[in-house]
């Protein structure tokens, strides 16, 4: 299993890094997932966020995650190729967590190349943006 640590990672690099990795057949985790980072502005990143969750219908959907762990998978669910079976197969063998869980604590975590300290534009974590949709915080 390859545990991947979102702190400082910039969410869209880390997810098609491992929708990649995921389509090859290979189980990964995710950490530390609301310490992932959207680059652009806060205030129209929040915004867009906040279009997806609230459009469509409470009933027929389209249904759009508020919480960090369930943004990122769907972010890697939209890397993937979905209608197929290959694709929801892969999905399967993604785990994400907020925060380390016990039982990943003491292991080795992979980085992307990617840091956010490598951005010249502002942006916003995943938790904040969680936040702005009204998520009591958990971490």
């Amino acid at each position: 299993m390859i545990i991947y640590d979102a702190e400082n990672q910039v969410l869209g690099r880390l997810c098609s890094v491992i929708a990649k990795r995921l389509l090859n057949g290979e189980k990964i985790a995710v950490v530390n997932c609301e310490k992932a980072v959207l680059a652009g502005r806060p205030r129209s990143t929040t915004d867009k966020y906040l279009h997806k969750y609230s459009r469509g219908d409470a009933i027929k959907g389209p249904f759009f995650p508020k919480q960090p762990e369930l943004i990122l998978r769907r972010t890697v669910r939209g890397m993937l190729p979905w209608d197929r079976t290959r694709g929801r197969n892969a999905y399967k063998n993604l785990k994400v967590y907020v925060g380390i869980p016990s039982e990943l604590q003491g292991k080795n975590f992979e980085k992307t190349a990617f840091n956010a300290s490598r951005l010249k534009c502002s942006y916003i974590t995943l938790g904040d943006v969680s936040l702005a949709l009204g998520v009591k915080k958990r971490w």
